[in-house]
């Protein structure tokens, strides 16, 4: 048997515990690494905030914010700072008013035993469980040289441990002052970064125990910080019945030999206003008839365009959403990470039992990346691999460039990600615009191999029978193929000899 992982208590960040393998070992001490503004001491306030909740003390060293300022920010984001003790070891305006005569001396020779008095005193005062001290790096300007700083850090931090609290302390890294000499003292260290695609965080050092690999995220908001780990499909499997999920267009799942399977990732291609959105509509639509629940994901277009178009082609989204069975949630890619999105996919399929999950459309999605093509394509594939775990039937939508011409199957290169592509595309019959629906691609079955002609009407989607008296299809400008040509002669087509 493994070994059973050692006691853990809250952060008070949900994700961060997840990262953490269930939270951090007590009675040790860990750092919180971070530039200006990273949250670093929002995230010892959730800390201590998390041990009133659960009726143990909590100290707050402070050595360099404004006492007044800190605890008003606190309050603003909802920590209870009156349940919290405060050892206000901050500079006051006494240090710049009034003539202090040993300004010429080191610091440590005046200030290190006043700071170290009181921070005994304010300790024996609480005996506090939970002890954040912010920041810790402040200590550094009472110490002649860096190894007394790092011995004087040492002592202070199994001071603390002895008696028995569990602690945080905060560091800034500086070019000129870097932090990496604190490493060694330290039971464990998370990383607040602050990159040009959003806000990361990592935990490259935990004593004890593993921690969750992954490119993990997180967001400052009027609630503090939310932490977004990175997906791990692998750890999510949930049981479900095999079994075909119809369109409810006859001629459309006879393409599909049937429909599509439950627990498989489908994308829906072609060109701009084709009808990719609406197709995959009708899945839902369907679904909805049977009691199931579906999730749209729009990152291209706004709710009420979507809607608004839906109602026009006779799918009724106001009744499907005033029964729940339809949810649409319009995403701003720009202020989204990919981890961040798995999170808010996660809720709807673990907390609300979403069957059908379309994301509408792949470029869009991208946009929450920022990064390489690599990127994302590892985030997709662990996002749809978790659908498919979980035996969520997805629809990923995926506009392809030429309207006609040169055939694509997918834009973003994304087809070994697919049980299934589904390809619509725009036609040129004797001047007059049509289109067309095939299937590409169907891991669990065979499909059928014809291309027929696709119309979206206000009574909804029409599906024509095999356009087998044509070619070049895929090229957008078909030609009549099997019959005389339609000039008024008697000349064959080379086809009909």
């Amino acid at each position: 048997m493994p070994p059973a992982l050692p006691d853990r208590i809250s952060t008070g960040v949900v994700g961060l515990d997840e990262i953490l393998s269930g939270g951090l070992i007590p009675q040790r001490s860990y750092m919180i690494d971070g530039r200006a503004g990273s949250g670093k001491t929002i995230l010892g306030l959730h800390f201590l905030d998390e041990g009133v909740d659960r009726g143990e003390s909590a100290l707050f060293v402070n050595l360099e914010e404004d006492l007044g300022d800190l605890k008003a920010n606190a309050a603003a984001l909802g920590f209870d700072t009156e349940a919290i003790d405060f050892l206000d070891l901050s500079p006051n305006a006494d240090v710049f008013t009034e003539d202090q005569s040993y300004e010429v001396f080191a610091p440590s020779e005046v200030e290190r035993e006043s700071i170290t008095e009181r921070i005994v005193e304010g300790v024996d005062a609480v005996d506090p469980d939970r002890v954040v001290v912010d920041p810790l790096t402040q200590l550094r300007y009472l110490t002649d040289d860096g190894y007394q700083f790092r011995k004087q850090v040492v002592g202070f931090m199994r001071f603390l441990k002895g008696r028995n609290a569990t602690v945080l302390f905060t560091v800034q890294d500086t070019p000129s002052l870097p932090s990496d000499d604190l490493e060694f003292i330290t039971d464990g260290t998370i990383v607040l970064g602050s990159e040009a695609h959003g806000k990361s965080i990592s935990v490259p050092k935990f004593r004890g125990s593993s921690t969750q690999g992954g490119d993990h995220a997180y967001r400052i908001t009027d609630r503090g910080i939310e932490v977004y780990p990175a997906l791990q499909p692998g750890e999510h499997v949930g049981e479900y019945e095999s079994e075909t999920v119809s369109s409810g267009i006859p001629e459309v799942d006879e393409l599909l030999a049937g429909g599509l399977e439950r627990g498989t990732v489908s994308i829906v291609s072609g060109p701009t206003g084709v009808g990719k959105t609406t197709l995959a509509t009708q899945f839902m639509k369907e679904a909805a008839g049977r009691g199931e629940r579906s999730v749209i994901y729009l990152f291209e277009e706004t709710t009420e365009t979507f809607l608004t178009r839906s109602r026009a082609v006779n799918i009724p989204v106001d009744r499907m959403i005033e029964k729940g069975t339809l949810q649409v949630n319009e995403v701003e890619a720009l202020e989204r990470s990919p981890q961040e999105f798995a999170r808010m996919v996660r809720e709807e399929v673990e907390e609300r039992d979403a069957d059908i999950v379309m994301i509408d459309g792949i470029s869009g999605y991208r946009l929450t990346l920022r990064g390489e093509e690599t990127t994302m394509l590892q985030q997709m594939h662990a996002l749809g691999r978790y659908l498919k775990n979980m035996g969520v039937t997805a629809v990923f939508i995926d506009e392809t460039r030429n309207v006609t011409g040169e055939f694509q199957a997918t834009m973003e290169n994304i087809s070994y990600l697919a049980d299934n592509i589904v390809f619509l595309r725009h036609l040129e019959i004797h001047g007059e615009m049509r289109k067309a629906i095939g299937v590409l691609k169907k891991r669990t079955s065979d499909f059928e191999r014809t291309i027929r002609e696709f119309e979206i009407t206000e009574h909804g989607i029409k599906v024509g029978e095999p356009m087998s008296n044509m070619r070049g299809i895929l090229s957008g400008t078909p030609e009549v193929v099997g019959r005389r040509r339609e000039r008024g002669d008697a000349e064959e087509c080379p086809e009909d000899r």
